[in-house]
């Protein structure tokens, strides 16, 4: 039957694209970057697109004027006369992030998500973004005033700074933590930069306060970028994390994008931007920097070896004798908590990415987190929210499943038309289309809400795979991480089970290939989603059941309207 063969066709189809899909997601060229914006262009920018100094690093590169070789390296700044004896680095911590911070460059060289375990079963080792502790996990954000004056003393990420203290600790009760730096260069500017942290937030404000006691005017321009080792993840299909995107991306105030650091064009990366932000995505977690709104920043990637830098360079400000000048910024470091996201910076939610579903998945998650907000349970969550998903395509369902059950009640006689044109393909069809006709059963009609669940299926999986809110959260029993795979495969059994149960209660496809195939789609379905994360499976799975209540009622209703038909 039409829409029998219809559902096998989609159902294969399903199970290809969810496995090629997750790999060309990251595995595809990303589109090209297009070309610079050249009005209202900051008066600073970086050196030619891509290029990287013979022989330099770039964690030693600066921000230079237009068309000028950027400085290597940068005298060291007098320290203030407030500096802590001994002190290289200062230690940072809030009720979420545990920080330290460098004197040189005032940089954060380590950044540990206290809230976020690495291990669901090893509490004490919590998540760690940035970090300095090896070539391979070097992971920096790195801030500063430039001047784009090789050899001039300036407040960028290679001079040393200064504190009162080597520690800085949010205290009991208090909403906001301030981390001031200072800086001088001994002639008369200086410069106070202070990191602000608040209770419960992953976001910092970066403030910088410069004062000119000097003669002569000074030209400055804030930058801000993010340094990190990359390697090529490989692709597992025990290892749901591996399909999720690592890498540099950007927001120009109106496209998001993922950038490919092996791409020529992506490496060239030099655009002026304002109302945007750049980003160093991971699974479940980001380092983004949100420039200050309203002003057109340069945003470059630059990319030597392994290694990429992501940087914004806010446009020259002047700072006349006597002056002085205030500039703001921010950074995210943390989990993809699209709340904290949002109020960061804008669109910055799109970190985390659902692919091309996002215009289903953001609100699917609006209704999960609403529900999970009455509920505490993302397991339940997920329960009630397919049962909702239901609710609204009732009606579309129980058309599809009137027509699925008069076709179980002209089964006898489909096989009876078979029989009597076995040997009259074209005879067969037409008496077959006359039945339908007489029967007023539309053969494709049963299809239609396979179709319509595909979309919202894959929404579900990249809102459990992405929404950091759903890692490492348990269910009940056995599940105790909805966003990794069910430990003994008991829920993909389960849906197996169902899904059997399903076909069973449909009518059976006169051709025995078409059966047979049927028959064995569920254990397909059962091996496939043995590696999917529990969440999925657990929604497939009240999902079919759900069509199995109302399929059995519909067709106890159908056969009853054709029992009165037939004695009337």
């Amino acid at each position: 039957m039409e829409q029998q063969r219809i559902f096998v066709w989609v159902g294969l189809l399903l199970v290809l694209w969810l496995n090629v899909d997750a790999w060309m997601k990251d595995a595809a060229a990303p589109q090209t970057v297009p070309a610079a914006v050249t009005a209202g262009a900051p008066a600073i920018a970086g050196s030619a697109a891509g290029a990287i100094p013979a022989g330099g690093a770039l964690s030693d590169e600066l921000p230079s004027m237009a068309g000028e070789t950027p400085a290597a390296t940068t005298p060291e700044a007098a320290p203030a006369e407030t500096a802590a004896p001994g002190v290289a680095k200062i230690h940072v911590i809030t009720d979420v992030l545990d920080l330290d911070l460098n004197l040189v460059g005032g940089e954060f060289i380590r950044a540990d998500l206290l809230k976020y375990p690495r291990q669901k079963d090893d509490p004490t080792t919590p998540v760690r973004l940035f970090n300095n502790d090896s070539k391979d996990s070097q992971f920096l954000f790195q801030s500063g005033l430039t001047s784009g004056e090789p050899g001039r003393a300036e407040p960028n990420h290679k001079a040393e700074f200064s504190v009162t203290a080597s520690e800085y600790r949010l205290a009991e009760g208090a909403d906001e933590l301030r981390v001031p730096l200072s800086w001088s260069d001994g002639a008369g500017l200086s410069v106070t930069k202070t990191f602000v942290l608040h209770r419960g937030s992953y976001a910092v404000d970066i403030q910088y306060r410069v004062a000119n006691a000097g003669e002569a005017t000074v030209r400055l321009a804030s930058y801000a970028q993010i340094l990190r080792h990359w390697e090529e993840v490989e692709r597992s299909m025990w290892n749901v994390e591996s399909y999720a995107f690592r890498g540099p991306a950007i927001y120009d105030g109106e496209t998001y994008q993922k950038l490919d650091i092996e791409d020529e064009e992506d490496q060239a990366l030099s655009r002026s931007i304002a109302g945007g932000w750049v980003a160093a995505l991971q699974h479940h977690f980001v380092a983004a920097i949100v420039p200050a709104a309203g002003q057109p920043y340069q945003y470059e990637l630059r990319v030597k070896d392994r290694d990429f830098l992501l940087r914004v360079v806010g446009p020259t400000q002047s700072v006349a004798s006597g002056g002085s000048l205030e500039l703001t910024e921010k950074l995210f470091v943390g989990p993809k908590l699209q709340e904290q996201l949002q109020a960061t910076g804008p669109e910055l939610r799109r970190s985390a990415d659902y692919g091309k579903l996002t215009i289903l998945a953001q609100p699917l998650f609006w209704i999960l987190s609403k529900v999970h907000g009455v509920i505490g349970n993302w397991g339940w969550t997920i329960i009630i929210v397919t049962f909702l998903i239901k609710l609204v395509f009732y009606k579309l369902s129980e058309t599809s499943g009137r027509s699925m059950a008069k076709m179980r009640t002209v089964a006898p006689r489909l096989k009876a038309v078979q029989e009597r044109y076995k040997d009259d393909r074209e005879g067969q069809a037409r008496a077959m289309m006359e039945l339908y006709k007489r029967e007023k059963i539309n053969p494709v009609a049963g299809c239609l809400p396979v179709v319509v669940q595909i979309p919202f299926f894959l929404s579900f999986y990249w809102v459990l795979l992405e929404s950091v809110e759903m890692r490492q959260a348990p269910f009940m029993g056995w599940i105790q991480d909805l966003s990794a795979r069910d430990p003994f495969f008991i829920l993909p059994i389960l849906m197996g089970a169902a899904m059997f149960g399903q076909f069973k209660l449909n009518p059976t496809p006169p051709d025995p290939v078409q059966a047979k195939i049927f028959a064995f789609m569920p254990v397909v379905m059962t091996g496939m989603f043995m590696w999917f994360p529990s969440g999925l499976v657990l929604y497939w799975l009240t999902n079919t059941l759900l069509s199995i209540a109302q399929q059995w009622k519909i067709n106890r209703v159908v056969e009853a309207e054709d029992k009165k038909r037939r004695s009337g």
